[in-house]
């Protein structure tokens, strides 16, 4: 693949917010049951490359850390978004977070693979910083809303960001948002993978 030059280096506050809205429109799995992991995973390990993001309920006390309540892995037509405060951690997780050989792309993944640290120590591989890869690419960008923004001519709303992620229930809203947020992160890293 050759390195593709890019027309526009940074998007502002105000470009984005001219953009149409824009959201994952493929099949959306919601997984509560550890019973539908082998198959899950067997799924997943047949792509090379998956977009990651993790949920966690927001904290407003201080000193208060709340656990990893969701993580979302997007393949190309499908998002699975696994509810680890349901679930629980099994050893499905652990054998995708430690596989080399599935690229794992997302922004801010540092905090993400700490806080699954925090449930069990894991060697993570195949993480790749989207972040990073944008500076490496010559962008001036990093956070998903402005790369989605400049490179997929979208913006994506967040409005849910900090909604109670261990409800009992995800809403349609929660359920989209978690499910668009990992996608952009895969189609992202497809557009910026010559810059590896």
């Amino acid at each position: 693949m050759t390195k593709t030059s890019f027309q526009k280096t940074t998007i502002s506050n105000e470009e984005i917010n001219a953009l149409p809205l824009g959201a994952f429109t493929g099949e959306i799995v919601v997984v509560d049951d550890p019973g539908h992991f082998p198959k899950v995973f067997e799924e997943i390990s047949t792509h090379s490359a998956a977009g990651f993001d993790t949920e966690t309920k927001p904290v407003f006390v201080r000193g208060h850390i709340n656990k990893v309540a969701l993580m979302q892995i997007a393949l190309p037509k499908k998002v699975f978004l696994i509810r680890l405060n349901i679930t629980g951690i099994r050893p499905e997780i652990f054998h995708f977070l430690e596989n080399k050989n599935i690229v794992k792309a997302g922004v801010a993944l540092r905090d993400d693979i700490k806080a699954l640290q925090r449930l069990k120590q894991f060697e993570p591989g195949g993480i790749i910083e989207l972040a990073n890869l944008a500076k490496n690419a010559g962008l001036e960008v990093e956070g998903v809303k402005r790369l989605t923004g400049l490179l997929m001519g979208f913006r994506i709303s967040k409005s849910s960001q900090t909604s109670n992620w261990e409800a009992p229930t995800l809403n349609d809203k929660q359920i989209s948002y978690a499910a668009t947020d990992a996608w952009v992160c895969l189609e992202i890293f497809k557009r910026l993978k010559p810059h590896l």
